[in-house]
């Protein structure tokens, strides 16, 4: 075990590991040779310009693309590539880029489907909500109620998604992933095109998640300040490439970096 570099926490051993990841699409290489770790309770940040391989790894990572090359590491499992569903029911959760929320519902309903992978009874019986499943139900609702309250999102627990400004639909879209319990979480740009005051909202939310739950995270994000703040380490990729790996401070001093993309020392 190993210090963290926030609030004193300890980060664990590595819980997933990428080995030599190409992927290409055509003859557009997005991912070249890449090879980094996730360690246990660590927020993780992987940064790089527009088109760097950013998201690309992120599907990678819970299954949504296969890569050509390499070998992905998790629950003490070696894979080629795995699939979505695998990855879910594996505890690799997921947020979006673009958020990906059942607009017509209410906030309570997208947080409830958050859970049908912990669901076990058969369609029929939660259809009729009876025994078992009317219990199960009553069980997964306080899982959920738990979460709402965490996010301090009770006020729009009955509104429906589509009708809510982008930040909190954001916070949705994280309470929904949380509703899987999962082990490790990856969030793509959770601070896009939100204001001042949303971006340290969630960033404090990010921060809670990763400490209260024990929850590992890895995160993409373009405001060099949120992931000099809340990362304990950084990847960088720049046209599908790793140019540097490390500590915030190690990296926003690598020259590197720099010249790819920061543009100037920090």
């Amino acid at each position: 075990m190993e210090a963290g570099l926030h609030s004193g926490k300890k980060i664990g051993g590595v819980v997933l590991g990428l080995e030599n990841i190409s992927l290409a699409f055509g003859g557009v290489q997005a991912l070249q040779d890449v090879t980094f770790d996730v360690r246990e309770h660590e927020v993780r940040a992987i940064i790089g310009p527009n088109g760097a391989g950013k998201s690309s790894m992120l599907n990678v990572m819970n299954g949504f693309y296969q890569p050509q090359q390499g070998i992905i590491r998790f629950g003490g499992r070696e894979y080629r590539g795995m699939k979505p569903h695998a990855a879910a029911a594996m505890g690799i959760g997921r947020t979006f880029q673009n958020i990906a929320l059942f607009r017509g519902m209410t906030v309570l309903d997208n947080i409830m489907a958050g859970r049908n992978l912990k669901m076990h009874c058969n369609f029929l019986l939660q259809a009729l909500r009876f025994g078992p499943a009317m219990r199960e139900e009553i069980e997964h609702r306080r899982a959920v109620e738990e979460i709402i309250d965490f996010l301090e999102i009770q006020h729009i627990r009955r509104t429906p998604v589509g009708r809510l400004p982008y930040g909190l639909q954001k916070r949705v879209e994280l309470a929904r992933a949380l509703a899987m319990e999962p082990a490790l979480l990856l969030l793509d740009e959770p601070m896009a095109g939100m204001n001042l005051e949303e971006k340290q909202d969630m960033c404090r939310f990010v921060l809670e998640v990763n400490d209260h739950f024990g929850t590992t995270i890895v995160l993409i994000e373009h405001d060099m300040g949120v992931v000099m703040d809340i990362s304990d380490r950084v990847v960088v990729l720049d046209y599908g490439r790793k140019i540097a790996d490390g500590t915030p401070d190690e990296v926003r001093s690598d020259q590197a970096v720099i010249d790819a993309y920061l543009g100037v020392a920090h």
